[in-house]
């Protein structure tokens, strides 16, 4: 009797059943075509119509990653936001231009490529990076700054010889420190350095980045109670880069009154 699939679907090579598929041997080498094509018959007749996987559930357990559009960025509190003039005048191409020829300092170690705790220590330096708010008190007998404590400033030397790749995964590391902690002007030194090397087109992954920091950063802004915070003008141009010169829009801060 035929199945179903063999009635729709039409046989290929026609074979003659000779003799009945259950008297063969499947451990027997077939000694012509008719054998074989007999042998392929019958261990397809022995299979299951239906074939359930046995799959365990424990190995479907890993770390999913969703993209997802997120609310734009709070809106700045009345006075707050900067005008849409001073928004257009920022750019960072004018300065990238300047950072391709620059030596490396003697005295700068960078990090491992994959140590992200040491990157924070580079970047913000043990004050920030630990937390402290302690300033020197010995700062006349030191001979020099102690970038250990203070974080390297994003030298052109140093921002130079990062590649694209290295550039978002520090960016990334920096933006999520951020997210859990306060504003600090040597952060805000690195973030504006690190945008100035992102180069347009952006990779894919860096729009969620970017995307990210504009609104953390207006998210601390929205918090200030001064118009006259030193952190403002340093948050506000942080969010028109994003939003201006990598072109997320909607992210922009929008003139007063409009």
């Amino acid at each position: 009797m035929k199945s179903e699939a063999e009635d729709l679907m039409p046989r290929l090579l026609p074979l003659e059943c000779v003799g009945s598929t259950g008297e063969l041997d499947l451990s027997v080498t077939p000694r012509n075509p008719q054998e074989y094509l007999r042998q392929v018959q019958l261990e397809a007749s022995l299979c299951p119509e239906v074939v359930v996987a046995q799959i365990d559930p424990k190995k479907l357990k890993k770390k999913q990653t969703v993209n997802a559009l997120v609310a734009g960025c709070p809106a700045a509190p009345l006075g707050f936001s900067p005008s849409l003039n001073w928004q257009q005048l920022q750019s960072i191409t004018k300065n990238r231009r300047h950072w391709s020829c620059q030596n490396l300092d003697d005295n700068v170690q960078m990090p491992k490529l994959t140590d992200e705790e040491g990157w924070k220590r580079f970047c913000l330096g043990e004050q920030v990076y630990l937390g402290s708010s302690s300033c020197h008190t010995d700062t006349d007998a030191e001979p020099a700054l102690d970038y250990n404590k203070l974080g390297f400033p994003p030298f052109l030397s140093i921002v130079s010889r990062l590649n694209q790749s290295t550039v978002l995964m520090v960016l990334d590391i920096l933006i999520s420190w951020f997210e859990e902690r306060e504003f600090a002007s040597q952060l805000g030194r690195w973030l504006y350095a690190l945008l100035a090397c992102l180069e347009k087109p952006l990779l894919p992954e860096a729009h969620s980045s970017i995307r990210q920091l504009a609104r953390r950063c207006a998210h601390v802004r929205s918090t200030l109670e001064s118009e006259e915070d030193e952190r403002l003008p340093a948050l506000n141009l942080l969010i028109c880069l994003v939003a201006r010169y990598f072109e997320q829009n909607d992210l922009a801060d929008q003139p007063e009154g409009s």
